[in-house]
This record gives structure tokens, C-alpha cells and sequence, in this order.
């Protein structure tokens, strides 16, 4: 089994167009083109890539619920595969572990240290690159929106056992 897609937004927080580009053309959450004004709306707001509105916060509450399901349903484990960074952050906190990609989120957590690769590319050329968005989840989520890893992001394929925190953390930063 799969959880595919999943959102979960407040429809009556405010809307960022970050979805549309100036021109009304969807963006595929930044893939295909972006509209920069308003992510930088968004970023300041607090959300992160591909956010239209600010998150219920309630995926611990999620994942409870799908656990439920896939244990009365008679499966012992379940996939997804996060659409960026912070989304991968967020199912490692909530118990999922990693198929596939474990090694790059670890090299990127190494790679945004003092001294590392892409924290030497956090230089403020853009407004996703300030000096310390090394230091959040967000941040980092924000800069590889950007483009920082040199190339694009690949969703790491994750998977949770029913029942089992996994414990797993690749970030080491302060915040989320």
C-alpha cells in the first residue's frame, strides 16, 4: 500500500500563489516554472515549498489513522514518496524510515554544516539562500527549492511499519 499525494491545509489560512506563475500557468509545485514573488511571500509566511496555505499540523494524527487502517486492512508496512525535503523531514519524525535515499539526505544534512559544500552556497544571491537557512528544515527545503543541490530534488521512497516509530533523523539543524 501507498499514501500518494497527501494534503492537508487550513482552507481558511491565507493562499499563496505558488501553485500559478504570474502569467496563470500552473507551476507544478516550482518544477516547471515558479513564481518567485510569491514563494518569497510564502517562504517569510512561514510555509515551505509548494504550500498554498499554511498546514493543519496534525500528520502525527495522520499517521495514527493510517496505521489504524493498514493494520485492520492486514498490512504490516506502507510507502510514500516525499515531493521535497521538508516533507521528508516531517514522515522521519513521524516514523517512517527510508528504501531509498537515506545516504543522499544524510550527505545533505553533512553538506549544510559549517565547512560543507552547500552551506558555502548559502551566500544570499536569492532570497532561498540566506546564510542561515542551514539552520531549519524550512530553510534547507527552501534553498534545494532553489536549486542549491546542483540538481533536482528525488523524492526518497519511505516506508512505515505499522505500530513503529523508526527513530530515524537526518537533520541535524535547530528548527523545523
Amino acid at each position: 500500500m501507498e499514501i500518494s499525494f497527501i494534503i492537508v491545509n487550513d482552507p481558511d489560512g491565507e493562499r499563496f500563489t505558488v501553485d500559478r506563475d504570474e502569467n496563470g500557468q500552473e507551476t507544478y509545485f516550482g518544477t516547471a516554472r515558479r513564481n518567485i514573488p510569491e514563494e518569497v511571500r510564502a517562504m517569510e509566511a512561514g510555509l515551505a515549498p509548494g504550500q498554498i496555505r499554511r498546514g493543519l499540523r496534525i500528520m502525527k494524527d495522520m499517521v495514527v489513522a493510517w496505521d489504524a487502517f493498514f493494520e485492520r486492512v492486514g498490512h504490516k508496512f506502507y510507502f510514500l514518496e516525499p515531493l521535497s525535503y521538508n516533507s521528508a523531514i516531517l514522515y522521519e519524525r513521524s516514523g517512517f524510515q527510508y528504501i531509498k535515499g537515506k545516504e543522499k539526505m544524510k550527505w545533505i544534512d553533512r553538506e549544510f554544516q559549517p565547512g560543507g559544500e552547500l552551506h558555502a552556497r548559502l551566500d544570499g544571491g536569492t532570497p532561498f539562500r540566506r546564510p542561515d537557512a542551514h539552520l531549519t528544515v524550512r530553510g534547507r527545503s527552501w534553498a534545494i527549492h532553489d536549486g542549491i543541490l546542483g540538481e533536482p530534488w528525488e523524492s526518497p521512497k519511505m516506508y512505515k511499519t505499522v505500530g513503529v516509530d523508526a527513530g530515524v533523523s537526518t537533520f541535524t539543524g535547530e528548527g523545523y
